[in-house]
């Protein structure tokens, strides 16, 4: 993918492995010159083989940190691109920005069409659901899994987890009191053909009910596809609202006009 050269602004993107390399070749193309933050090793390696000013991985030391960076690499813009439930870092972002002008942008997934999914205002929710004697999976990430299998276990139901093949996963899993054959260790969206895993995760443990986040994205869309197809219940923790002085746009066009665009 060529880059244009009629565009010579800098654009720092702090991404996942979701939205963050389309965002990131995109923004290439259209001439700008892009820094990626990302968390970790794992999450740098879908950005191999794009023109990159630079990735930088690992933790950026809250909001002084990130103002330290922004004084190190003057960027014209800040595209923050994490998931929808990373409150810390967008709060982080928004903090240093406003501390130094820095202009910011939040790109926000759409919402996704879940079917009969029954959203959650909140894990408490779900004590006062109809539980009784069902198989829940819980599909939140390990740091709300004791919370969430708390919550589960009140509800009447069998707790189930999927969490990711990292120790500080296990860790918490084990935290939350479910046995390791009750646990599935695995990273989303594996196997022969995306769902595979997932579905026979739901097969093995004869799976009534999942519980996952209103993220948006592949892994929301998987699990109301699967919902659907096996006819288990759906669960999803609601979004939280994004940080309403941060313009928000929902798409790529709308991403490329807003930097194109005046400033504010």
């Amino acid at each position: 993918m060529h880059r244009q050269e009629n565009r010579q602004g800098i654009v720092w993107l702090l991404a996942g492995t979701g939205d963050g390399p389309h965002l990131a070749a995109v923004l290439i193309s259209q001439g700008w010159h892009v820094h990626v933050s990302v968390v970790g090793d794992m999450a740098a390696h879908p950005y191999r083989g794009l023109e990159l000013e630079a990735i930088h991985v690992g933790a950026l030391g809250g909001s002084q940190g990130i103002s330290q960076w922004l004084q190190r690499i003057p960027v014209d813009w800040v595209v923050d691109a994490t998931h929808p439930f990373a409150l810390r870092i967008s709060d982080q972002l928004n903090q240093a920005c406003k501390g130094s002008g820095q202009k910011l942008v939040r790109f926000e997934r759409p919402m996704e069409a879940s079917g009969k999914a029954v959203v959650l205002g909140s894990m408490a929710d779900l004590v006062d659901q109809p539980l009784s004697g069902r198989r829940l999976l819980i599909a939140l990430g390990a740091r709300q899994l004791a919370a969430a299998a708390t919550v589960a276990r009140q509800a009447g139901a069998t707790v189930f987890a999927r969490v990711l093949p990292s120790p500080m996963s296990l860790i918490q899993a084990a935290a939350a009191g479910l046995p390791p054959e009750h646990l599935a260790v695995v990273r989303p969206l594996q196997g022969p053909e995306p769902g595979a895993l997932e579905a026979a995760v739901c097969r093995r443990w004869s799976i009534t009910d999942v519980v996952c986040r209103q993220s948006g994205g592949a892994t929301e869309a998987l699990w109301a596809r699967l919902s659907m197809e096996m006819g288990f219940g759906l669960w999803l923790l609601r979004r939280p609202a994004p940080i309403a002085e941060v313009p928000v746009v929902n798409s790529v066009n709308q991403l490329l006009a807003h930097l194109n665009g005046p400033s504010p």
